[in-house]
């Protein structure tokens, strides 16, 4: 019981410093600029594969997660709308066969850059802890595919995705200039994969559609 009061009571004293502490309002022409560690994590669904036009029963692929460095550049429209860039290093995945594929293990490898365009819209708030939340478009490029595993050698295509973004994330401001800043975005990433080795052509949809998680600190101009 102490120790859940103590909690309560050092969660109690976060929130009031947060909610007291100057605020340090944006303005129009500010430009908040920000890195740090984003992760995504696929929400990934796929077709069955098929092989040569006809589908091998029961099997999908999966892909799995990645960190790397995040970047993002806002430009302030106002106190509460933005446009913000996102960027980053890029990221790499691998895909594995899952169902009656499973025993495939890894087939194949990619990276992918998934820069987002968004507008932000700023909550007014009274202290140095600022939410908002954004919508936008994501344009994700893949490159550098390679055969894995069994399929070694094999042509790789990952075709390239257009798709929706939305997000909701915080500011808390340190000073006048420097932030930190968490957010957490949906992007809705699809793409068509063809694995080939000239005899054999393997084709799979894939919906990726990962949850973007970030960690940043900021820097306003």
């Amino acid at each position: 019981m102490k120790t859940s009061a103590a909690r309560l009571g050092l969660t109690a004293a976060i929130l009031a410093t947060l909610t007291t502490a100057p605020a340090f309002a944006y303005e129009a022409g500010d430009i908040i600029v920000r890195a740090g560690a984003t992760n995504v994590n696929p929400n990934d669904d796929s077709s069955a594969v098929s092989l040569n036009g006809s589908a091998v029963a029961g099997s999908g692929v999966s892909v799995n997660s990645d960190t790397q460095l995040g970047l993002t550049a806002t430009y302030m429209l106002d106190s509460n709308w933005g446009i913000e860039l996102l960027a980053a290093t890029p990221f790499s995945h691998d895909i594995s066969g899952k169902g009656t594929l499973a025993g495939q293990g890894k087939i194949a490898s990619a990276k992918q850059l998934p820069p987002t365009l968004s507008a932000v819209y700023y909550f007014d708030t009274e202290g140095a802890f600022d939410p908002y939340i954004g919508a936008g478009i994501n344009y994700t490029t893949f490159f550098s595919e390679e055969g894995e595993g069994n399929f070694t050698g094999y042509d790789v295509k990952l075709d390239d995705s257009w798709g929706l973004a939305v997000q909701a994330g915080f500011d808390v401001q340190l000073s006048e200039n420097w932030q930190l800043n968490g957010s957490v975005r949906y992007i809705d990433i699809q793409t068509d994969a063809t694995i080939s080795n000239g005899t054999n052509t393997y084709t799979v949809d894939v919906d990726i559609d990962p949850t973007v998680v970030s960690m940043m600190i900021g820097y306003k101009f």
